[in-house]
């Protein structure tokens, strides 16, 4: 869910590990509640945008305000009573696997040669990077991530695999060469390398679809 807000204090991207967190962002109302909050407003201000009333958005933005989603930006007097003004904490928020609690996807548990271990994987790193991002900010201090993203057009399932092939092989030179199991002061950080075909769509402007078996097959 995307909201987009201005502003220093805004986060990117807010990683949402609570279950009370995660279902309000897939609550309809409150959904939209929150998008229209990607800019500054009060109770009063988004029930006219979203034509509901006053007194059931006010519940709405009360609630996400205490799940951490939204914060007060100030509070100003209008018509003799005290106006609350709050906006979204992100720009854009995901839901980690932490929020499914034991249902959480374990990439120990899935066949690592399946499409469900890419998926495990990727659940892994929202899960463990959303945690660390939340330390390192309470600590005033960056976190240190890599994040490299391409596409490549492959011409036959051959040169997929040659190209499957040289890249392990590289990724387990560089692997054997900077890893320091002995190194005093080193940290561990984990690599996870996957690729999937880029879903298409049917033009003009249509929706996702499935992939062909030989679209799967060969991509």
């Amino acid at each position: 869910m995307s909201v987009g807000r201005a502003g220093p204090d805004v986060a990117d991207v807010a990683v949402l590990d609570g279950p009370g967190a995660a279902q309000a962002t897939l609550d309809p109302l409150r959904g939209r509640v929150l998008a229209a909050l990607a800019e500054p407003g009060s109770a009063t201000t988004v029930a006219a945008a979203l034509g509901e009333p006053r007194q059931k958005v006010n519940y709405h933005v009360r609630a996400l305000e205490a799940l951490g989603l939204v914060e007060l930006v100030e509070e100003r007097p209008r018509r003799g009573v005290v106006e609350r003004v709050v906006a979204a904490t992100a720009r854009s928020y995901v839901v980690s696997p932490a929020a499914l609690g034991p249902l959480a996807v374990d990439p120990a548990r899935t066949d690592r040669w399946s499409s469900g271990h890419l998926i495990a994987l990727a659940a892994r790193m929202v899960r463990e990077v959303g945690a660390l991002a939340r330390g390192a900010d309470r600590a005033g201090r960056p976190l240190a991530t890599l994040a490299i993203d391409a596409e490549i057009r492959f011409a036959s399932a051959a040169d997929r695999a040659a190209f499957t092939e040289q890249l392990t092989g590289c990724v387990h030179d560089l692997v054997a060469r900077y890893h320091d199991e002995a190194a005093p002061d080193g940290r561990t950080h984990r690599l996870v390398v996957g690729a999937h075909p880029v879903p298409r769509t049917d033009p003009p402007g249509g929706t996702d679809r499935p992939p062909t078996p030989q679209e799967a097959t060969d991509g």
